[in-house]
């Protein structure tokens, strides 16, 4: 399989972009920010808003946007859960309104800042089709319907079959969703937009720079790479799935697993008019294990599946980016979806690694005697949950209050994961409970006991 580069449609799709060095000797920085992604480039960017004069570097061990950052699907829902539903569950309803309400102000913002700083990342807001694919689907995306209403979303609306066909050309939809607000994005260009304008704003940016080890330094905190030591009195996590590596004692708080992706070839006129799709909205279904997928600028279907793969020992690295037999299911599925399109070919396919929370949303706070801040576990809501997170770890390394952190989903950790060999059992059996469902079986004491207990085991 060829190297993620050149396997994943938009890291390829990207043009010539800045080649930074990497860190060589002893240096100092006032924050240390490790990883490039998402999470790194947001928090350096809030961290210059909050304090121009601070010396920011941030290290990334291979290249921006090298991980999930530059390899997820760019869709940018409404929602930090994974629903309005889930948000009352897990917080009541006037912190989900709250919250709502902060998604949508996050997503203004971010549309906002990036056509101030002119970064071409073909963000745009086309809305979100969430499809009822059977009739017990129907009865939930009623139900998310009324749970964004009772938040106060009033521009949702329920498609019935004939305008859901209207939109997207499938004989499967019964009905669907539609979430105007929502939006998609090139994440990768985007990524490499938030570096550019993190350099011109005075951050210092330094690639593969690896970090092996974070150790307490006197009142500070020493941050070695194979070349290298910066120190820094306040560090910053940015590495999301890959955060155990560093930090060990994370690696009960989040699944690190492997979302698969697949980009076709350019449509041609005549198989684009098959289809429709003329809203180009971001698309999802309402099975467990859910498709979703979206139009390139270039007229690419990119097609995926929230049924992400867990390697044991908490796998990550270079050796899991690529999976044979979950792309051939990827493009059955596609093929069953868009039975007109079912000679596409596929060029790019890649995986990527995502951060599951048994909530399903982030959490926050601080190792070595609170030098060292982190925030991760965003279970595929990355994109637009990511800005947020920044904002919030800007504030917390300059130690300066931030109205975020009075959040729920800030104060409360999510439930743990057992350790292994459990945790492998557990997955396993979830995984197998959860196809049941999708199959139209009824959820069984183990999915049932897990939704009492609001823990989640898939992305």
């Amino acid at each position: 399989m060829p190297p993620i580069g050149e396997s994943c449609f938009w890291l390829a799709d990207l043009p010539p972009r800045p080649t930074w060095p990497a860190l060589e000797g002893e240096q100092r920085a006032d924050v240390a920010i490790v990883g490039g992604g998402f999470t790194g480039l947001w928090t350096a960017l809030f961290l210059k808003e909050l304090a121009p004069e601070k010396e920011i570097v941030l290290l990334e061990g291979q290249r921006i946007a090298y991980g999930a950052s530059g390899r997820n699907a760019g869709q940018i829902g409404e929602t930090f859960d994974h629903s309005h539903d889930l948000a009352i569950r897990h917080f009541g309803e006037d912190e989900a309104r709250r919250l709502a309400q902060l998604a949508r102000k996050n997503l203004d913002e971010m549309e906002a800042f990036i056509a101030r700083e002119a970064i071409d990342a073909e963000f745009s807001r086309v809305g979100q089709l969430v499809l009822a694919l059977t009739k017990a689907h129907t009865r939930d995306v009623e139900i998310a319907l009324a749970s964004a209403r009772q938040l106060g979303i009033d521009d949702w609306r329920l498609l019935d079959g004939e305008e859901t066909r209207e939109r997207l050309g499938s004989p499967l939809p019964l009905c669907a969703l539609f979430a105007p607000q929502a939006a998609t994005v090139h994440p990768a260009k985007l990524a490499a937009g938030l570096a550019r304008v993190a350099e011109n704003k005075g951050v210092r940016i330094l690639e593969h720079s690896p970090v092996e080890r974070i150790d307490s330094a006197g009142a500070g905190l020493r941050l070695s790479t194979r070349s290298g030591t910066l120190r820094a009195p306040r560090a910053v996590l940015a590495t999301n799935a890959y955060s155990h590596l560093l930090a060990p004692r994370l690696a009960r708080r989040f699944l690190p697993l492997y979302d698969y992706v697949i980009a076709s070839e350019p449509l041609t006129i005549a198989q684009r008019a098959s289809i429709r799709w003329q809203g180009r909205e971001g698309v999802t279904d309402c099975r467990s294990f859910f498709n979703y997928s979206r139009l390139t600028a270039d007229q690419r279907v990119v097609w995926g599946s929230s049924e992400a793969v867990y390697y044991p020992g908490n796998g990550v690295g270079p050796g899991f980016d690529h999976a044979p037999r979950v792309y051939a299911a990827l493009e059955a599925s596609f093929a069953r979806f868009f039975p007109d399109l079912a000679a596409v070919r596929f060029p790019y396919r890649w995986g990527g690694p995502i951060a599951a929370t048994t909530r399903f949303t982030p959490f926050f706070g601080a190792l070595h005697s609170g030098r060292l801040l982190y925030g991760l576990g965003y279970t595929g809501h990355g994109v637009g949950t990511t800005r947020v997170a920044g904002r919030l770890l800007a504030h917390l390394a300059l130690e300066r209050r931030s109205e975020l952190a009075e959040l729920a989903l800030v104060r409360k950790s999510p439930f743990p994961y057992p350790p292994e060999p459990l945790r492998r059992w557990a997955i396993g059996a979830v995984t197998r409970a959860l196809r049941q469902v999708d199959e139209g079986r009824s959820p069984g004491f183990l999915l049932r006991l897990l939704d009492r207990l609001g823990i989640g085991f898939s992305s």
